[in-house]
């Protein structure tokens, strides 16, 4: 199974090498890992995270560690450039780097380089020779926010391997009892059930958000109805809604910003009552003119839901929605595609009449419709999203508990 393991990570290697020469996103996965130097560092702590999204679920934890030992070295890794372009240069790491691709080779060096003296991954991500090199140097590593699925190869009759690899952590600190139970099926008893930091994380930010003046002008004190991190299925049937709710300001945040991408927005959209974001210091008119403002930019979308009361977060007829935490913790009632079933805030959210799953424009419009006419029901669903955010806090504090 090791060979097959080995084989694999080596053509997925060449699969991504062959794709950077058409994709932008590849390129920098491959550039990022060239001929980089790795610092010695005589002992640090290694938190190492998928992409951006497991970072801000992670970040919580690395505050709170930071804090607490202010003096101690941080070496972060990302896997994908999507969080190491842009929290490179975070102050709360003391090294930022792609982590090398997982060979024993690798695993060795770069272990041997910067000497962690335990290691904390966040959510996924399981390699092999990383934990196993771990392991062997009696190098704790901890998984925080863990969640476990049965279909997952973990589960499965031919998942030996990745099993193996489970054995190698010291810790799991997992989002549900599910994971807990699935895994000590598995004999797996050093789990816990801690939460999800990604609600202390939202919570901190809704808390204390960064203020977007020229967001609060293009409000201009009427209802807003955000579109988060959304893809052109979910764009077709925002657009929809925009016409029917005159009195109601639109704001969309795609979640890729390529010129093609923003291009095929506009053509959606009634052309003079949109701005860019980045076109605002160019425009002419005044910002509350105008009904649609696209975001096109990364990184505002966390402190821009404060200004909303609905939020369709997008993902939903992909691979799977993105964050409705950030939303939630705001206390905009969040809508969304079919495909949320992986993530268990989202099943809570729907479970609980707080969160609302559309398949198609009729669907949509219907529930637009009852929110955005009903202000007691909006107010009452915003009040009980909110508390729920609140009410499952505290990961972070029975983590650190834990692991210091």
């Amino acid at each position: 199974m090791l060979l097959i393991y080995n084989l694999i990570i080596r053509i997925y290697l060449n699969l991504i090498f062959i794709y950077s020469f058409f994709n932008k996103k590849a390129k920098l996965w491959i550039n990022g890992r060239k001929n980089v130097k790795f610092l010695n560092v005589k002992k640090s702590i290694w938190f190492h995270f998928a992409s951006l999204g497991e970072f801000e679920q992670g970040r919580p934890v690395l505050e709170a560690y930071r804090a607490q030992y202010p003096s101690s070295v941080i070496v972060i890794t990302f896997f994908s450039p999507s969080g190491y372009e842009i929290r490179k240069n975070t102050p709360l790491a003391n090294y930022v780097y792609y982590l090398p691709i997982d060979t024993k080779k690798n695993a060795m060096q770069f272990i041997e380089t910067i000497n962690p003296g335990i290691a904390i991954f966040t959510k996924y991500e399981y390699w092999y020779h990383y934990f196993n090199e771990l392991h062997s140097r009696s190098i704790p590593v901890y998984i925080i926010s863990g969640i476990f699925r049965p279909k997952q190869v973990f589960f499965k009759w031919y998942g030996s391997l990745h099993r193996k690899i489970l054995s190698f952590v010291a810790h799991f600190f997992v989002q549900d009892n599910e994971s807990e139970r699935l895994l000590k099926n598995l004999g797996i008893n050093n789990v816990s059930v801690s939460g999800d930091t990604r609600f202390d994380r939202v919570w901190q930010n809704s808390s204390f958000p960064k203020q977007l003046n020229p967001v609060e002008q293009f409000k201009a004190g009427q209802r807003v109805f955000i579109g988060g991190s959304t893809w052109p299925e979910d764009e077709e049937l925002i657009a929809q809604l925009i016409p029917l709710f005159p009195d109601w300001k639109f704001i969309l945040a795609p979640h890729e910003i390529e010129e093609a991408k923003i291009a095929r927005l506009l053509k959606l959209l009634p052309g003079d009552a949109v701005i860019r974001y980045s076109e605002i210091e160019r425009s002419k008119k005044e910002l509350s003119q105008f009904n649609v403002l696209i975001i096109d930019n990364i990184g505002m979308l966390s402190s821009l839901y404060q200004y909303g009361d609905i939020a369709f977060i997008g993902g939903g007829f992909g691979a799977g929605i993105h964050n409705t935490l950030e939303a939630a913790a705001f206390g905009l009632p969040v809508i969304f595609g079919p495909e949320y079933e992986r993530f268990k805030e989202a099943r809570d959210l729907v479970d609980l009449q707080l969160g609302f799953c559309v398949e198609n424009d009729i669907q949509l419009k219907a529930i637009a419709e009852k929110l955005i006419h009903d202000n007691d029901l909006r107010a009452e669903k915003s009040a009980s999203i909110k508390a729920y955010v609140k009410e499952h806090t505290g990961a972070t504090a029975s983590i650190m508990q834990a692991i210091s």
